[in-house]
């Protein structure tokens, strides 16, 4: 008898994205499993999580861990601490690569900048970030320039001043530009 997988099977799922600060408080989160249902539990997860992290460093690589039956990879950069969490079964090199494309697109959006307080005033960035890489906790994406781009292509303001465009939002504001004088 031979057994059919689903899609889900088949394909790693992160349980949750979290960007906490120095201090374990929420930069930004985002979950995808029913295992924390309620905000109190999500918050005592959190909490757990980010001081049993404490006693590593993981600065320069990003470290393996489990925690509560699941995989954690986290990364620490300045003052912010960047967690994924798949299921103990999941690949860590798949895990480790999400949260590597992850932190390399956030860090290309804030300019290299990366910090609580840059991450705070670009949350909009990081949170249409985090929904390009994982969608209802499927991987998507973990190539920083292509995540980069994709929400720097949703981010763009078209009635900017071209002097204020990125090059890439310039020149699809100029082929939009290009396109409705051509459609006339």
């Amino acid at each position: 008898m031979s057994r059919f997988f689903s899609s889900m099977d088949s394909c790693p799922a992160i349980k949750n994205i979290l960007i906490l600060d120095s201090e374990g408080k929420r930069v930004a989160v985002k979950y995808y499993s029913d295992e924390w249902p309620t905000n109190s539990s999500r918050l005592a997860f959190e909490k757990s999580l980010f001081t049993k992290s404490l006693k590593s460093n993981a600065r320069n690589e990003a470290e393996i861990s489990m925690f509560d039956s699941n995989i954690v990879i986290y990364k620490f950069v300045q003052d912010l601490h960047f967690f994924v969490t798949g299921g103990d079964e999941e690949n860590e090199l798949i895990l480790a690569s999400m949260l590597q494309g992850l932190y390399d697109a956030v860090a290309l959006l804030l300019r290299g900048t990366v910090d609580k307080r840059e991450a705070l005033e670009n949350l909009d960035l990081i949170l249409l970030c985090i929904d390009e890489i994982v969608d209802q906790g499927m991987i998507l994406e973990t190539d920083a320039n292509v995540l980069a781009g994709k929400v720097a292509i949703q981010n763009m303001d078209v009635s900017a001043p071209l002097s204020e465009q990125t090059i890439s939002q310039a020149l699809a504001s100029a082929r939009e530009h290009l396109t409705r004088t051509l459609l006339k």
